[in-house]
C-alpha cells in the first residue's frame, strides 16, 4: 500500500511542479491576470491559472494508479459501483473547472459560479456519491439519514466546502496551504481507521499536486492558484473527506 501512496504523491508532485510554469504563460496569453487595485495585495500583475497545474497533477496521478491497480487487481472498481462514482466525480470536476476557467479569464457573476457549483455537485450525487449516514462522537452506531435529506445534506456539504476554500484564497499560499494541512490530517485519519485504499490514493494525489505548486505560490508568489484551483481543491476535499468516494 505504501508503495502506491508514494507513487501517487511523487507523480502528482512532479507533474504539478513541471506544468506550473506553463500555466503562467497560458494565463498571460489568455488574459487571466490579477491586476493590482485598491482591494488587491499584489503590487504587480499576477497570472492566476496555477490551479490548472494542481488539477493536472491530481488527474495524472489518479489515472495512472487506477489503471495500475486495476491490472494488479488491488482494487475491485465494480464493487459498490466505485467506477461509476469516480466517473461522476471527474465529470463534476470538469463542469466546475470549465465555469471557473471562464471566471478567471473573463469574469462571471457570483450567482453564475454558484449555479456551476450546484450543477457539478448534482452530477456527482447522481452517480451515487452522497452522505448516507452521520457518525456521532462516542456513539458506536451511525445515524442513517433519510434519502431526500441525504441528497440535501450532500449538496450543501459539497457547495459549502468548495466555497470555504475559495473564499479564503486571499494571500500567497493560504488556500493551498490550508488544503494541504487538511490533506495530511485526512491521510492520518484514513490510515488509522483503515479507510478504502482509493480514498488514501485520492487524498495523497491531491496533497502531492499542491506541494508541487506551492513553490510558485509562496510569498513572493509567481502565480496565483485562481478560482479554477481554489474551487477544485474545495470540491475535491468535500468528496474525498467522506472516505467513501
Amino acid at each position: 500500500m505504501w508503495g502506491d501512496i508514494s507513487i501517487s504523491f511523487l507523480l502528482a508532485f512532479v507533474t504539478a511542479f513541471v506544468i506550473t510554469p506553463y500555466t503562467i504563460r497560458l494565463a498571460k496569453k489568455v488574459g487571466a491576470v490579477d491586476i493590482p487595485g485598491d482591494r488587491r495585495i499584489n503590487k504587480n500583475p499576477m497570472p492566476r491559472l496555477g490551479g490548472l497545474a494542481v488539477i493536472c497533477g491530481f488527474f495524472i496521478s489518479v489515472l495512472y494508479l487506477v489503471i495500475s491497480m486495476t491490472i494488479e487487481k488491488k482494487i475491485d472498481f465494480h464493487e459498490d459501483n466505485l467506477y461509476l462514482k469516480l466517473i461522476g466525480i471527474f465529470l463534476g470536476m470538469f463542469v466546475l473547472e470549465v465555469v471557473c476557467y471562464v471566471d478567471d479569464v473573463k469574469g462571471i457573476m457570483p450567482i453564475t459560479k454558484l449555479i456551476g457549483q450546484i450543477i457539478a455537485s448534482l452530477i456527482v450525487i447522481s452517480f451515487g456519491v452522497r452522505i448516507s449516514d452521520l457518525s456521532i462522537p462516542f456513539k458506536e452506531n451511525s445515524i442513517i439519514i433519510n434519502e431526500v435529506l441525504s441528497y440535501i445534506i450532500t449538496l450543501g456539504w459539497m457547495v459549502g466546502i468548495t466555497n470555504a476554500i475559495n473564499l479564503i484564497d486571499g494571500l500567497d499560499g493560504l488556500s493551498s496551504g490550508i488544503t494541504l494541512i487538511s490533506c495530511v490530517s485526512l491521510l492520518m485519519v484514513f490510515t488509522l481507521n483503515e479507510s478504502p485504499l482509493i480514498a488514501i490514493i485520492l487524498i495523497t494525489a491531491l496533497a502531492g499536486s499542491i506541494v508541487g505548486f506551492l513553490p510558485y505560490n509562496f510569498n513572493p508568489a509567481k502565480t496565483f492558484i485562481g478560482d479554477v484551483g481554489s474551487n477544485f481543491m474545495g470540491f475535491a476535499l468535500s468528496k474525498i473527506g467522506r472516505a467513501h468516494v
